[in-house]
């Protein structure tokens, strides 16, 4: 039977922590499904809209080959809906999250995958800015 595997993350200004991590998650399943967070969610979750506008991370993290499918997450409280919408059988996350998605136990297997060191989008944004 295949097996789903579901990410979550806002991946504005793409580097290639995000297309690591991307990649280990899908080694994981036979279907790799990523909600990519809604403008409005990144405002409340970090407190500035993102570089790049939902709809082109939706287009960028989709054109990846290592990714089935994509949605638009609208809230962090629907965790458990997308995991049961999207048939999920493993959530991967990164390890800045570590214990906070064990609840989803019962209905998946939890992974969270280490980060790339020595690389962020707000560091980037932060070098960028500072050029």
């Amino acid at each position: 039977m295949p097996r789903t595997v579901l990410t979550f993350g806002t991946f504005d200004v793409f580097h290639v922590g995000h297309l690591r991590i991307l990649e280990r998650a899908a080694a994981l399943g036979d279907r790799l499904v990523v909600g990519v967070s809604a403008d409005e969610l990144n405002m409340r979750k970090k407190g500035r809209t993102p570089v790049f506008s939902e709809a082109e991370r939706l287009a960028i993290v989709k054109a990846l080959r290592v990714v089935d499918d994509v949605f638009v997450e609208e809230s962090l409280e629907q965790k458990r809906d997308y995991i049961v919408e999207h048939g999920a059988d493993v959530l991967v996350m990164g390890d800045d999250w570590a214990g906070r998605f064990d609840e989803f136990e019962d209905v998946c297997e939890v992974v969270y995958l280490p980060r790339t060191p020595a690389i962020s989008t707000t560091a980037i944004i932060e070098h960028i800015a500072e050029l």
